[in-house]
C-alpha cells in the first residue's frame, strides 16, 4: 500500500509529536517522517524509539521537501517557528498544529502565510502526565478526538490532508470554529486543570497539611490527577486562551457562591437540588455533547491480585470476538484483588462480555 503522505516533518518532537510520530511511522502513512527542534539528545532518542526516520537540527533542512509540516511546541513557540519556517517550506506545503488553544494562533498564521501555504489549526484532544518524548505512546490517538479549526480562509485540499492524517492515527475528526473550540476547551479542559492545580494548592497550605495529604483518597487524586503535567505548557496555554479562561473562572466563582451562601444558611434542601442537578447533568454527558464524548457501555469486575490478571479476561474477551474500547483499574487491595472497569462501544458488546466473562467465573455487572 502506497503511503497518505510523501515525507511529514515534525517540529518539536516531544509527547504529542512522538505520538504522532509514532504512530504515522508504525502505520505506513508517511514515506519519510522528518523530526527537528533544539534538543538533540530528544532527537536521538525519537528515532531509538521509532517516531521518526531521520532528524536534524536544522529547521530549514526538516521542512525542505515536506508536503506536511506538524507544528508541534508549546502553543507561545507556534507562531514564531512558523515565521522561522515559512522562507523554508515547499510551494504546496500543508502546515498544521497540535495547539490547546486555536483563536489566537489562526489569526496570527493567517495573517503571515504566503501565497502557495496553507494552515489548519489541529488539536488533538489526547494526552498524559508524562512529558517529552519517553512518554510518546502510538495509540494516544486512539478513538480520542481532534478537533480541526477552519475558517473562511482555509484551503479544502489542506483540511482534508490534515483529516487523513489524524483518521490514520486513530483519532475520530470533528470540525470547530476557533473561537467556539477555545471556549468549549475553556470550560471541559483548561478550567479543571487549573481548578486540580488550587485544590493542591489550597490543600497545601492549610493548617496541618502535612497530615492531610497521606490521607488523600481516591477522590482527591482523581480531582488532581492532571496537576502533575508540565507547568511551563499550561502556563502557556492559560495565558494563551486567558479571555476565555477568565469568563470560566469568573462562572465558576458564582457557582462556589450559591454553595457557600446555602452552606451558611444550613440549606440542605438547596444543597442536596444542586448536588441533584450536577449528578443529573454528569449521566447525561454523552447525550447532551452530541458525539463528542464517546458514549461507553461499561461493565465492572472483581479479580484476584495475581500476575496475568488482565491479560487473563481480555483474552476471554478476544476469543469471544468483543473489542474493549477502554479500561480503568479502580480499586486494588494488595495480595487480594481488585475491581476494574471495563468499556465497550456497544450494548451488544456489553452484553457479550458479561456472558463470556460469567462462564468463565468472574463477578461482573453491568455500570
Amino acid at each position: 500500500m502506497n503511503p497518505e503522505f510523501g515525507r511529514v516533518t515534525i517540529v518539536g518532537v516531544g509527547l504529542i509529536g512522538g505520538s504522532l510520530g509514532m504512530a504515522l511511522c508504525r502505520r505506513g502513512l508517511a514515506r519519510e517522517v522528518v523530526g527537528t527542534g533544539s534538543q538533540p539528545a530528544d532527537l536521538r532518542l525519537a528515532l531509538e524509539m521509532g517516531a521518526i526516520h531521520r532528524f536534524t537540527c536544522s529547521t530549514a533542512g526538516a521542512v525542505a521537501g515536506a508536503g506536511l509540516v506538524i507544528i508541534a511546541t508549546p502553543v507561545s513557540a507556534t507562531i514564531p517557528v512558523l515565521l522561522e519556517l515559512l522562507p523554508h517550506l515547499s510551494e504546496g506545503a500543508v502546515v498544521t498544529d497540535v495547539g490547546s488553544t486555536k483563536g489566537e494562533i489562526v489569526r496570527e498564521v493567517e495573517r503571515a502565510v504566503t501565497s502557495g501555504i496553507s494552515f489548519i489549526g489541529g488539536h488533538p484532544m489526547a494526552g498524559s502526565e508524562e512529558t517529552g518524548v519517553r512518554g510518546a505512546d502510538p495509540y494516544l490517538f486512539e478513538n480520542a478526538f481532534y478537533v480541526l479549526t477552519p475558517t473562511p480562509k482555509t484551503h479544502p485540499g489542506a483540511l482534508e490532508a490534515v483529516g487523513k492524517m489524524a483518521a490514520g492515527v486513530g483519532a475520530r475528526v470533528i470540525e470547530m470554529d476557533p473561537e467556539r473550540h477555545d471556549l468549549a476547551v475553556s470550560a471541559v479542559s483548561h478550567l479543571p486543570h487549573l481548578l486540580a492545580a488550587a485544590l493542591v494548592n489550597t490543600v497545601a497550605r492549610m493548617p496541618g497539611s502535612e497530615g492531610a495529604l497521606p490521607l488523600a483518597a481516591g477522590g482527591f487524586r482523581d480531582l488532581t490527577r492532571i496537576s502533575s503535567s508540565s507547568p511551563s505548557m499550561w502556563r502557556d496555554i492559560f495565558i494563551s486562551n486567558r479571555k476565555q479562561v477568565l469568563n470560566m473562572i469568573r462562572q465558576f466563582r458564582e457557582e462556589l457562591v450559591l454553595f457557600e451562601n446555602m452552606l451558611l444558611e444550613r440549606d440542605g434542601k438547596a444543597v442536596q437540588a444542586r448536588l441533584d442537578y450536577a449528578r443529573q447533568v454528569r449521566s447525561g454527558l454523552p447525550a447532551k455533547t452530541k458525539g463528542y464524548l464517546p458514549h461507553l457501555y461499561e461493565v465492572v469486575l472483581t479479580v484476584p491480585d495475581q500476575p496475568g490478571v488482565i491479560n487473563g479476561f481480555t483474552l476471554h474477551l478476544s476469543k469471544a470476538g468483543i473489542n474493549i474500547s477502554d479500561i480503568e483499574i479502580l480499586r486494588v487491595r494488595e495480595g487480594e484483588g481488585g475491581t476494574i472497569r471495563v468499556g465497550f462501544a456497544t450494548e451488544e458488546e456489553q452484553e457479550g462480555a458479561v456472558q463470556a466473562l460469567r462462564e468463565q467465573g468472574y463477578t461482573v455487572y453491568k455500570k
